[in-house]
């Protein structure tokens, strides 16, 4: 969420925002809003003065025992226009944070102009595509093939775009999300939370979800209780209309949650497999920093999150988003791409992105210089470290074998236990 003062006054900046990200924006419609408000309101003090001139005016009429029954009908009906004109402004103070609440952040000066994806822009890669004597298979074929994945069982149970994980397959799926959480807790120093999966309006407001994404989020009937979308909403909630000390910052957290989305624009896409699920469980990484080290606070958290692809010898990329990619709350943003070879393409991983102080105005949070003075809001910063289901597709055909067979990475055999899951033998 932007300042309405700013806003106002850099109508400018905000158009080409627009033009930039590819939105359409009614700033003419702003602006005759703002006008019929401010001018409604330098009209209501004027009345407000009449009527307390004129209050004195009764008083002392009354006072001399005079009649002051012209001037009290005539205050009477200046109360009652000053009564509508305070409903009108309050109709217009909310349009205008309606309006508010649906303008996207503001890119940073480093994030490059482009419409689409296709003008992404890659700053690194690491690691290369394995070689295979065979042709890879997709992760669905491989994992039905090994036992271990069962999308059947979960349209029956459920419906389209859920899964089941069996035997080895749902071990590895935990031994990802602990790996995770033991190396940012461990390594990268993040403090590990397990917060409600269940989520309420005021929390998805403040993060960013509502009101512009409400029809890809899933609402239990007759409450205020959302499924949450991602972690990132709980987790910036943890301090919401708090002001905290800045020796505090900059604040890690990370938490293990599953996630639910409708996926409503998403009709027709990544049908096969797990790729994208309405339930899947991720790992999320998120922090809290002074203005001044957000951005470098956005390059280490992007690291961490790539540093468990490095872990587990998987090749990606990390590509700087363009305006017209970039997610609504952020302003710059890198996603890290995981290579899966049975397209021979690289996939989302991770998105990584510093919103600056777009979110932490929306849900009040704050922090007092050390040295004094006025507060000031946070920068917030958020990825995923990492969409466990994915990390999973990526393992299981990077690593699978001709026979059926897939190799566990070094680095999670003692969270399995084992260092390959056997192709399946039906008793």
């Amino acid at each position: 969420m932007h300042d309405l003062s700013y806003f106002r006054e850099h109508l400018d900046v905000f158009a080409d925002m627009a033009k930039k990200r590819g939105v359409v924006l009614d700033l003419e419609g702003f602006r005759a809003l703002d006008k019929e408000r401010r001018e409604l309101i330098t009209a209501t003090e004027q009345l407000k003065a009449q009527r307390n001139k004129a209050s004195d005016e009764i008083a002392r009429l009354k006072k001399a025992k005079e009649n002051a029954d012209a001037l009290l009908a005539e205050m009477k009906q200046v109360s009652d226009r000053i009564k509508s004109a305070d409903e009108r402004t309050s109709q217009l103070d909310a349009r205008q944070r309606e309006l508010l609440l649906t303008i996207p952040n503001v890119p940073h000066a480093s994030v490059p102009v482009g419409h689409s994806a296709a003008e992404n822009v890659e700053v690194r890669c690491w690691g290369t595509p394995p070689k295979f004597d065979f042709t890879p298979k997709p992760h669905w074929e491989v994992g039905e093939r090994a036992g271990i994945l069962d999308l059947g069982a979960a349209t029956k149970i459920t419906g389209a775009r859920f899964a089941i994980y069996k035997g080895w397959g749902a071990r590895l799926e935990r031994a990802l999300a602990n790996f995770f959480l033991d190396v940012h807790t461990r390594e990268h120093g993040y403090t590990e939370i397990l917060p409600p999966f269940l989520v309420n309006s005021a929390s998805l407001l403040a993060a960013g979800q509502l009101p512009k994404f409400a029809a890809d989020l899933f609402k239990v009937q007759d409450t205020d209780f959302w499924l949450t979308p991602t972690s990132e909403v709980e987790l910036h909630n943890l301090y919401r209309d708090e002001t905290l000390p800045e020796d505090k910052l900059p604040i890690n957290v990370t938490a293990w949650t599953a996630c639910f989305r409708s996926e409503a624009g998403a009709a027709g896409k990544d049908t096969r497999g797990i790729l994208r699920q309405h339930q899947f469980q991720k790992v999320e990484l998120f922090k809290f920093t002074q203005p001044e080290k957000s951005y470098e606070e956005h390059e280490s958290l992007t690291r961490n999150a790539e540093s468990l692809l490095q872990k587990l010898g998987l090749h990606y990329r990390t590509m700087l988003l363009c305006t017209g990619d970039m997610g609504f709350a952020s302003a710059k943003t890198y996603d890290i791409e995981v290579w899966l070879p049975s397209s021979n393409e690289f996939r989302e991983i991770s998105s990584c992105s510093n919103c600056e102080a777009f979110q932490a105005r929306r849900g009040g949070i704050r922090f007092k210089p050390k040295g004094g003075g006025k507060s000031e809001f946070v920068h917030t910063l958020n990825g995923s470290g990492l969409a466990v289901g994915r990390t999973w597709i990526a393992v299981v055909e990077n690593y699978q074998q001709a026979d059926g067979s897939i190799v566990i990475p070094d680095v999670l055999r003692p969270y399995m236990g084992i260092d390959r899951i056997p192709l399946f033998s039906p008793t």
